[in-house]
């Protein structure tokens, strides 16, 4: 075990995150709750929830925004369309792998309208096309969204 010596759990965490961690990691398997930092310890761990919320949406509001410009700036496609088309791919990916948590996927379902605004307005804006071309609500199922062709 590495010793805490005189310092506190909770002044290393301010001092050296990574050593913090370290010494945490080491108290959780040693089963030594006594020691630990609870009150950095429970913001480290809310924060990973908040961490991979924050990936879903981000995530999602790329692959819908590389969906929109594919389907809908014609002009462009020749030029861009196979680049959206290997992105789509990649963020369906990276999209899936957090979907495999059921609590992130229900997550998700609650978010896709609130996120394709977001997309669309980005697409309006980087297109320079008439907001009327883009559909005022999510085009997309989630079986769309999420199908891997």
């Amino acid at each position: 075990m590495i010793p805490l010596s005189e310092t506190k759990l909770t002044d290393i965490y301010e001092q050296d995150y990574y050593l913090w961690l370290l010494k945490t990691l080491e108290l959780v398997k040693n089963r030594d709750v006594n020691e630990l930092d609870w009150e950095h310890l429970t913001e480290e761990i809310e924060a990973l929830g908040n961490e991979q919320r924050r990936k879903v949406k981000s995530y999602l509001r790329q692959l819908l925004i590389h969906l929109l410009l594919y389907l809908y700036w014609e002009n462009e496609q020749p030029y861009s369309g196979r680049g959206w088309l290997e992105e789509i791919s990649n963020f369906r990916y990276e999209l899936q792998l957090l979907l495999e948590s059921k609590t992130l996927y229900n997550y998700f379902l609650a978010n896709v309208e609130e996120v394709y605004q977001k997309a669309r307005k980005r697409v309006i804006k980087k297109t320079e096309l008439s907001p009327s071309i883009f559909p005022e609500k999510c085009p997309f199922s989630v079986e769309e969204i999420l199908k891997d062709d």
